[in-house]
């Protein structure tokens, strides 16, 4: 007789949200060895019942990081489930034999799944398109806070210049930011300018295109296509370490820390920045050989 496998419980909204918490405390949390084992099944059997008992044994870990983000006035039941999306993913795509704990691996997922929902319930305009942007939305709360800066106010100039100097955005992205934060969402463009008078106008009326031309859009489009194209090619230079480390520290929205990268290797800092160090000089002389290859033909 084999036991059941183990389900996530149902979370239904936020009246059901004492009940999910308490009902995900009942799954026992695994040793090192039994999440090894696990892992194992899954990566050579696709054994669904050993992802089942890993998801459900890291179902606290997300709720604990989902209560972090409950300050963006979305519902917490929402932002755990997006979590829990991202647990799934993180238990997928989990190497055991790279030596460390799932938990250290999956709560990258959990908040990149999270930050992604946030981003995209937050407003219709697609906003945090940078690893700088989005870093400056997560943290401006906090360190207006810390600032005791009055949440509903334009900031002062030296707040504005102390927090983009310690997130090292533009300054004028910091003032943009809170004032986007600080009206809470969008707002419709059909709106009269003034509400006491008629026909004064909606906010669209004054609204002006300063989008590029057509032929700019598609030259540049092109062209990063093309700078795309020769990194791809350049990548073939290095190995799977040091394509892994160079992507996580300068290829991603969401960098990793060499902290971070330094735990997954089980190796020192210094040892992860000389890694990324010389797989960037590999991957600008790769870039270089390629540009000349490609001038060869046009100047012979």
């Amino acid at each position: 007789m084999t036991n059941a496998r183990p389900t996530v419980p149902a979370l239904g909204g936020e009246q059901s949200l004492n009940r999910y918490l308490s009902e995900i405390k009942k799954f026992p949390v695994l040793t090192a060895e039994q999440e090894y084992m696990l892992a194992k099944r899954y990566a050579e059997h696709d054994d669904p019942e050993a992802a089942a008992q890993m998801v459900t044994s890291h179902l606290r870990l997300v709720a604990k990081i989902a209560m972090g983000y409950r300050g963006y006035g979305l519902p917490v039941s929402d932002l755990i489930s997006e979590g829990n999306v991202g647990l799934m993913q993180g238990v997928k795509k989990f190497e055991p034999d790279r030596g460390f704990r799932l938990a250290t691996y999956a709560m990258w997922w959990i908040k990149a799944s999270i930050q992604e929902f946030i981003l995209r319930s937050w407003s219709l305009v697609k906003m945090g398109t940078t690893a700088a942007q989005k870093k400056l939305f997560f943290n401006l709360r906090r360190m207006k806070k810390q600032l005791e800066a009055y949440e509903d106010t334009d900031l002062s100039v030296e707040d504005v210049t102390k927090i983009a100097t310690d997130l090292g955005v533009p300054e004028q992205e910091v003032i943009n930011m809170n004032r986007r934060m600080m009206m809470g969402g969008d707002a419709s463009l059909n709106v009269s300018m003034r509400s006491d008078e008629e026909g004064s106008g909606q906010w669209q009326d004054w609204l002006t295109d300063d989008r590029p031309l057509q032929d700019e859009t598609v030259a540049d489009a092109e062209e990063k296509q093309v700078r795309h194209d020769m990194l791809v090619e350049a990548m073939d230079v290095l190995n799977d370490r040091e394509k892994h480390i160079l992507t996580e520290r300068r290829l991603t929205d969401d960098p990793q820390t060499l902290e971070e990268l330094s735990q997954v290797y089980d190796v020192s800092r210094e040892r992860i920045r000389q890694i990324e160090v010389r797989a960037f000089e590999k991957i600008q002389k790769a870039m270089n050989r390629i540009v000349e290859d490609r001038m060869s033909p046009a100047m012979a």
